[in-house]
């Protein structure tokens, strides 16, 4: 009996709780990806989800990467949102490139920011400014970056 019980408890000490798992960079690229081009279709989570018979709870998990999206559902998701599967990789780093894939993270989330509203104020607003005025706003921005990178603050979210 205890040779039962010890091998149940190194089995469920072997196995991280979802809490400790870490997101692959490769799921969270995949889940940006589907978040930038629903919103480039002007579709909510709950629109996709019904789309592909998901809730609208489990298309956030997709798009944070926190649940793996199975190649059927990628590609249900890109039929419904008219792109081939091949387009949720792109940006990636090829295998064997030697590129890591937290590079290509950092990148996707400069581009998730960009499909969010308040990406989308920003560039609309900076878009509306003279090249003049938006080279001295990228100076303040610049200046302001490396104060705070000084200082040791990190960038809190909104």
């Amino acid at each position: 009996m205890s040779d039962i019980t010890d091998f149940e408890s190194s089995f469920t000490r072997q196995r991280p709780s979802p809490s400790d798992a870490r997101i692959h960079p490769v799921d969270r690229h995949v889940g940006q990806q589907i978040r930038i081009l629903r919103i480039q279709a002007n579709l909510s989570q709950n629109e996709l989800g019904k789309g592909v018979g998901v809730s609208f709870q489990q298309m956030q998990k997709y798009e944070s990467g926190k649940n793996r999206v199975s190649a059927s559902m990628l590609y249900e998701i890109g039929s419904c949102l008219h792109v081939p599967v091949a387009r949720f990789f792109e940006g990636l780093p090829e295998p064997g490139s030697g590129v890591p894939h937290q590079e290509a993270a950092e990148i996707d989330e400069r581009i998730a920011y960009l499909s969010t509203a308040d990406g989308r104020r920003l560039i609309e607003g900076i878009l509306r400014l003279s090249p003049r005025i938006r080279n001295r706003v990228l100076s303040i921005v610049g200046i302001l970056a490396e104060e705070q990178e000084q200082a040791g603050e990190q960038t809190a979210e909104a």
